[in-house]
């Protein structure tokens, strides 16, 4: 019997059988993210040639942040993703300055015009989730390469000060995303990883902040958590309340079916960025293949540990959808 996207998701975070494998590939449109309306039509559009079974929408990554002052360019990136030129944070004593931004106007307001607009392009039958960034990823784009992670070490109040601003302000945005018609959030961690901070710095300053922002994220009725980078402390964020979990587990593990052992949820992944890209399809085919088996077929959907590089193949996206397709 067939299901409905939302019925097989449902049944897939609960563990139970489904008509068919899930997939889901997400990407960056260049240029088109910087208006709303141009956002939601490339979405639609990678929506409607391969039916995914969600639809994650992925703005420029400095929506969240770009009315601090940040600029950003485009610049010919393989992932779709813009160059910082300007971040308005250089010393300590700039951290707490940074003021709750109003979701209403800027860039985030043309976020949630973009969620509308997307949400009504797609239809109701198709769950959809808004990017949002953990505060100390934003807080990254804010400042110079490392230098969240020295204010850490070495004026922690100061940056802890913008953690806090940057906090309130995703949880208004992650409120008004949901009703703008989101379904939920995929919540991206970009820190959690021994590359760099301990275990200790991450469970004494992010976790608290992503727990107070998942919160928020609560009454979505699929939230998903993207553990970003190498060597990453998956045991960290294991119980975080979400529906799913997507890491790098190609490229640098813990392999799908042990983070389902430590993870309750529906796991996300099974395939690289390179797999895709350099792969042939059939290749694809059998790595989509292993990874469900792995996973006796239940509590997983096929996806890569991170962003669609956008050369990928389109011939390697149809065989991994083509394996979706049961």
């Amino acid at each position: 019997m067939s299901m409905s996207k939302r019925e097989r998701l449902a049944a897939a975070i609960r563990g139970d059988a489904t008509d068919r494998p899930l997939a889901a590939l997400w990407r960056h449109f260049p240029v088109d993210d910087r208006d709303p309306l141009e956002l939601a039509r490339s979405a639609a559009a990678f929506q409607q040639a391969y039916d995914w079974d969600f639809v994650k929408l992925t703005p420029s990554s400095h929506y969240s942040v770009a009315d601090w002052g940040v600029e950003v360019a485009y610049q010919g990136d393989p992932e779709g993703t813009s160059a910082y030129l300007r971040r308005p944070v250089s010393r300590a004593e700039d951290w707490p300055r940074l003021q709750p931004l109003d979701v209403r106007s800027g860039a985030l307001a043309q976020e949630l015009e973009a969620i509308r607009h997307t949400r009504a392009l797609l239809g109701p039958d198709v769950p959809l989730l808004a990017t949002v960034f953990s505060p100390l990823a934003q807080a990254r784009h804010l400042a110079p390469p490392g230098f969240e992670i020295v204010t850490l070490r070495r004026h922690r109040a100061a940056l802890e000060a913008a953690l806090e601003t940057i906090t309130a302000t995703t949880i208004a945005f992650v409120q008004a995303a949901l009703a703008a018609g989101a379904d939920g959030i995929f919540y991206a961690v970009q820190h959690a990883s021994a590359e760099l901070l301990s275990a200790e710095e991450y469970r004494s300053l992010c976790r608290p902040y992503d727990l107070r922002i998942l919160e928020a994220a609560a009454p979505g009725t699929f939230n998903l958590l993207h553990l970003h980078g190498r060597h990453t402390y998956l045991e960290l964020v294991s119980d975080y309340p979400v529906h799913a979990l997507n890491w790098h587990d190609r490229e640098t593990g813990p392999a799908l079916a042990e983070g389902a052992r430590r993870f309750p949820g529906l796991v996300v992944g099974g395939l690289s960025q390179q797999d895709l890209l350099t792969g042939t399809p059939a290749q694809v085919r059998a790595l989509a293949q292993q990874a469900l088996a792995s996973m006796g077929g239940r509590r997983v959907c096929l996806a890569t540990g991170c962003v669609l590089l956008t050369h990928t193949p389109w011939s390697n996206i149809r065989a991994l959808r083509a394996v979706a397709q049961g």
